[in-house]
């Protein structure tokens, strides 16, 4: 299982991406429901970084092939 540093990282990586290269999708990023906790002190674990890195990867993965855009390491 990867660090949190290293989830944090990817998620960095993928944000930036998304901004730099597709800022079509930021609405997206503040609509997706894991960034919306429904706790007042959400507690933040591996699990949670690594189902939202998921969901950035999979975001970009269904948006990118659809406009002719490839993504590489991601």
């Amino acid at each position: 299982m990867k660090s949190s540093a290293e989830l944090n990282q990817n998620i960095l990586r993928i944000t930036e991406t998304i901004h730099n290269e597709f800022p079509e999708l930021l609405p997206f990023l503040n609509e997706m429901t894991i960034t919306i906790p429904d706790l007042t002190a959400p507690e933040i674990d591996n699990k949670v970084l690594k189902d939202y890195c998921n969901s950035l990867k999979n975001l970009l993965m269904k948006y990118a092939p659809n406009h002719n855009v490839l993504i590489h390491s991601i």
